[in-house]
């Protein structure tokens, strides 16, 4: 029997998750509840309460056997329905199996060079993941992986011969600023910088800037010197996330502070002072 996977949405281009232009499958589910979070709504599963339903203008969700639907041709994407979620969740999830994922995507093949799996936290439906791989391999596309680092990779090698790079969030360094912004630990996260790094299957580093959340430059810092002794040999970019409040979840859109061009500035000027980073990383923020 093929497992079915729970997808947020699929994005059909995008050319800022991995090389070339590809095609993004967002999975519902995380494991993290970053302050930060830009799509909060992919967090949890929906737990059919039906708040959301009387907010749909154009009756696109509607409640049949006590489970909440979804007609998509009816959906103007107005995003009442999350909007008004208290349970940080999106009633408009598709259950799809591999083979019908790839067959929506297949249509773009033409255009792009392969497929990258976010979320949420993709990992969390590993077997459905699993399966997604091997079907794009099929179609010989290249398999990225956006992850917040807190699978253990180190103990799958079945997933980790399938997927070509990921692309690691480390949201802080320290353990303790780490649990304020996420509300999880991150020794897998630190973990797997290193362990992706040593196996050629780090293709990049990702943190979101919020000014006096973290320690920012302690955190690049430690990423730098972790890296060293690999990015000779391996080209890792460093991208250095500007942090927005689109999306964000009350209180912390108004309480957390937007990094301006001359922060981030400062930020790069001084990375290129660093000798763990300067000629090594490459960086960039956005």
């Amino acid at each position: 029997m093929e497992t079915k996977g729970i997808i947020s949405k699929i994005l059909p281009f995008s050319s800022v998750d991995g090389p070339g232009n590809r095609s993004i499958i967002f999975l519902q589910g995380c494991n993290f509840t970053c302050q930060y979070c830009h799509n909060p709504e992919t967090i949890h599963q929906c737990k059919h309460c039906g708040i959301c339903i009387e907010f749909c203008k154009t009756k696109a969700i509607y409640m049949a056997d006590g489970k909440v639907k979804f007609r998509p041709e009816n959906c103007i994407q107005c995003d009442e329905c999350i909007h008004h979620c208290p349970n940080l969740s999106d009633p408009r999830t598709t259950i799809l199996t591999a083979k019908e994922t790839i067959e929506i995507i297949s249509k773009n093949i033409p255009y792009i060079r392969g497929i990258t799996v976010s979320g949420g936290e993709c990992t969390l439906q590993r077997n459905y993941l699993l399966e997604l791989l091997k079907e794009a391999k099929k179609w010989k596309l290249s398999t990225f992986l956006d992850s917040n680092g807190s699978y253990e990779f180190w103990k799958d090698e079945e997933l980790l011969s399938l997927c070509d790079a990921v692309m690691l969030d480390v949201k802080a360094y320290e353990e303790e600023e780490h649990k304020k912004i996420t509300g999880a630990e991150n020794k897998n996260v630190q973990k797997n910088l290193v362990f992706l790094a040593e196996r050629k299957k780090l293709y990049e580093v990702r943190t979101v800037i919020v000014p006096e959340l973290f320690s920012v430059l302690e955190t690049i810092e430690k990423v730098g010197k972790a890296l060293k002794p690999y990015v000779k040999e391996q080209d890792i970019h460093y991208k250095i996330i500007r942090y927005r409040p689109i999306g964000v979840r009350q209180p912390y859109r108004e309480k957390l502070k937007i990094p301006s061009d001359c922060y981030l500035e400062e930020i790069q000027k001084w990375v290129e002072e660093q000798e763990e980073m300067k000629d090594n990383f490459i960086f960039h923020y956005i």
